[in-house]
């Protein structure tokens, strides 16, 4: 056994090992990331006609955690769907309509105004978005994230009638 003398040797390696490499990590890393609203870069989302996503942190398709914002233009709500992951939801700004259930049905959803909070739990089908005025929210979850519609033939989104918009 010729560890037996080197064992002290070997865990003061490892110890230093296992100690100095997130110290290393760390300093590698800004101390933090910050974002202003003017910084924030909004697209058209390629799944729902309508929506404008930002991703603020990570990215929503990889593992990991991710931070993303929604606009919902006035009157636009996304039909039944789920997501494999739990989701934290913020309302930023606006009214953000959420009902749950297979069956689309505006009329069956709860207003939740800015500073609203809510929880989207893994595989649970809901739909969610804006009436009269649009909404901002603000999602956190850990990825891979995906939408699953519950009703594809319909569509992915609802847009209703607004002052100054048309039913589509």
């Amino acid at each position: 056994m010729r560890l037996r003398g080197r064992t002290p040797a070997i865990a003061a390696l490892l110890t230093i090992f296992l100690t100095a490499r997130p110290v290393a990590h760390a300093q590698d890393e800004p101390p933090m990331i910050h974002m202003t609203p003017d910084e924030v870069r909004w697209a058209d989302s390629a799944e729902v006609p309508g929506l404008r996503i930002a991703v603020l942190a990570g990215d929503p398709r990889k593992a990991g955690p991710y931070t993303i914002r929604v606009k919902f233009p006035p009157g636009t709500m996304t039909r039944p769907h789920y997501h494999p992951e739990l989701r934290t939801v913020t309302v930023i700004s606006g009214t953000w309509w959420a009902g749950a259930g297979e069956t689309f049905d505006p009329d069956a959803t709860t207003p939740l105004a800015a500073g609203s909070f809510a929880i989207h739990f893994p595989k649970r089908t809901h739909f969610d978005g804006a009436k009269d005025d649009g909404a901002v929210v603000q999602i956190n979850g850990i990825g891979p994230s995906a939408t699953i519609w519950v009703h594809p033939e319909e569509g992915h989104v609802w847009v209703g009638p607004t002052p100054g918009r048309t039913t589509k």
